[in-house]
């Protein structure tokens, strides 16, 4: 062999050498590539999981809290509109003379009047002056009472409201 072939006979066994350490590491690499891409891939799963459980119990607080929410405004309502039905009944039986609103006049001690204005042994106040209402003025009486229960009302649920809420 002359020595321009024993030169290419060793440049041909490096080549072959170095593909096949290059085929080698690719083999090696490839697998190391593929085991990561498995873990990685179980890590996400993992992950994406975790992600689902915690979105359907914030889903779960959520529904409960809209379910707890709507039962207080129905509850609410009901009082608000057992409060309305009251007054106008009340409003209707002023309008009727029914019932008259009347107020307890102060005892004036120069009148000479001086009858005790606590009951007696027999559930009668004795001399206890009224003085009667006119049936408009009962009216806006009875109005601001129910302004005033409306807002009670409305106060009640607003509390009952942050209460649910935290």
């Amino acid at each position: 062999m002359t020595p321009g072939q024993i030169l290419a006979a060793i440049l041909l066994a490096m080549a072959v050498s170095g593909a096949g350490t290059w085929q080698v590491q690719d083999w090696r690499m490839g697998k190391q590539l593929a085991e990561q891409a498995d873990l990685h891939k179980d890590d996400l799963a993992a992950i994406s999981n975790a992600a689902a459980a915690q979105a359907r119990t914030e889903q779960d607080k959520r529904l409960a809290t809209e379910h707890k929410l709507a039962a207080q405004d129905q509850q609410h309502t009901k009082e608000l509109s057992d409060a309305r039905r009251s007054q106008a009944l009340l409003r209707d039986r002023l309008a009727t003379a029914d019932v008259r609103l009347s107020v307890l006049l102060a005892e004036d001690p120069s009148s000479g009047c001086n009858m005790p204005s606590t009951p007696g042994a027999f559930g009668v106040v004795h001399a206890a002056r009224r003085a009667q209402l006119d049936p408009a003025h009962a009216q806006r009486i009875i109005a601001i009472t129910d302004d005033g229960d409306s807002a009670v009302i409305a106060l009640r649920a607003c509390q009952e409201y942050i209460r649910i809420l935290q």
